[in-house]
């Protein structure tokens, strides 16, 4: 690539779960590991008010490079103990200070694959809304999970004030994309771009203006990647895949979904 001597590549994993029991002490691995493939900035993103402070705490104990969304995510509807969602909410609200720590209230969604009865269903709707209503009064982004729901999730947005939105592993049909799109939301996609026709296409469709990367560890992957633990050193590879797919330099990928991450987290990379 023309200048790459000149100009080093700087990644970023918008969305990763750090504080997921599976990476329980193997974060530094993780951090060398991000340090080596140049990637300077990841978002840990949470699951449960457990994983919303530990998000935090790895903010503090590897300042500059990770930084906390903090949040319930669907899937842990069925789990909540007594106030968790009141004291998530609290947490959120406590740590909305412009300190460059707490960046997003994440990961949140809908999702109704395992979650079949209507009063589960409607719990999940009661905490998104909690949840997005949190992120309205900090002015802070949210990160998205809307598998099967993508529809009615962009149906609820507009009544919140929310200062930015990612749909992160976005799989939805090219016209909610260009809802999305029209928008000015973001979509990010990780180590299937590399492999998942579905996934290109949607990269197709999507402006580099309205993208960014992420590896969603400790997920695990097919592809290149079978059996390998997910870390950031997969994201040289996404960003490959993107620049293929879009028929531009690398660097050129690269620094624009920098540009995205700075603007959409309000965080000096740039």
């Amino acid at each position: 690539i023309n200048g790459e001597s000149r100009d080093i590549m700087k990644l970023v994993d918008a969305h990763i779960h750090l504080s997921d029991p599976e990476y329980n002490q193997k974060v530094s691995k993780i951090i060398e590991d991000a340090k080596r493939s140049n990637v300077v900035a990841l978002v840990s993103n949470s699951m449960n008010l457990q994983t919303s402070l530990l998000s935090l705490q790895l903010t503090k104990e590897h300042s500059g490079l990770v930084y906390a969304a903090l949040g319930i995510h669907p899937w842990s509807i069925r789990h909540l103990s007594p106030n968790e969602v009141q004291d998530t909410v609290d947490l959120i609200l406590q740590h909305g200070t412009p300190d460059e720590k707490l960046v997003a209230v994440g990961e949140i969604g809908l999702d109704y694959q395992y979650v079949k009865s209507q009063e589960l269903q409607n719990l999940q709707r009661k905490v998104f809304d909690e949840m997005l209503r949190a992120a309205g009064k900090l002015s802070l982004p949210v990160v998205i999970h809307s598998r099967g729901t993508a529809a009615e999730i962009l149906s609820l947005l507009p009544s919140y004030s929310l200062k930015g939105v990612l749909f992160h592993w976005f799989s939805g049909s090219k016209e909610l994309l260009h809802q999305i799109i029209d928008r000015g939301y973001y979509i990010s996609e990780g180590p299937p771009s590399i492999y998942s026709s579905r996934i290109q296409e949607i990269i197709k469709q999507t402006p580099l203006t309205n993208l960014l990367t992420e590896t969603d560890g400790p997920v695990r992957f097919w592809g290149p990647f079978k059996g390998e633990m997910t870390t950031p050193s997969f994201l040289p590879l996404v960003v490959k895949a993107v620049a293929q797919l879009k028929k531009r330099e690398e660097i050129d990928v690269a620094n624009q979904i920098l540009q995205n991450f700075s603007d959409l987290f309000k965080i000096s990379l740039v």
